[in-house]
């Protein structure tokens, strides 16, 4: 394998390992959010790991075109600290949530890691705008989280 697949196969693996861990560390999650009173439009908890897998599997490849493009190095390692910062958010989220049921301030951790999401995306789009874009749909889907979570922690 050439050191530019290799490389993506790195940048997808960390994501990929940051929610792998996460969710073994946090226990049961789905057994939780089975258990919770949850709002409207709530979707069944098979789609979670579903839909983490896909959306880390895209956060790996605009991580990858970021790394791999022909940027100054310093706009590169800026929004790439950016990018790490926001897997470590989301790496803590599962464990206030499920681990420890903080569901408020899970919430407010929630709010962290979707400005830390629109940071990434505001530094990933003038180095690979289709970077920027495959990071999108992270930050969509985080929204709906918020509406869960608060949801959540409102009627628990």
């Amino acid at each position: 394998m050439d050191q530019k697949k290799l490389t993506l196969v790195e940048c997808i693996a960390v994501p990929l390992f940051v929610g792998l861990t996460a969710g073994l560390l946090s226990g049961g999650g789905m057994e939780v959010f089975a258990q919770l009173d949850k709002p409207p439009l709530s979707p069944p908890g098979w789609l979670f790991p579903v839909v983490w897998t896909i959306l880390y599997i895209l956060m790996g490849i605009a991580s990858w075109l970021v790394l791999s493009s022909e940027a100054k190095r310093e706009d590169i390692v800026e929004a790439l600290i950016v990018y790490g910062a926001s897997l470590v958010v989301n790496f803590v989220w599962p464990l206030l949530f499920f681990r420890l049921n903080w569901y408020l301030f899970a919430f407010a951790w929630l709010i962290l890691l979707w400005v830390l999401i629109l940071k990434t995306i505001r530094l990933f789009a003038p180095i690979s705008k289709e970077a920027a874009l495959l990071m999108v749909p992270y930050l969509v889907w985080v929204t709906f989280a918020g509406y869960l979570n608060l949801g959540i922690a409102v009627l628990n």
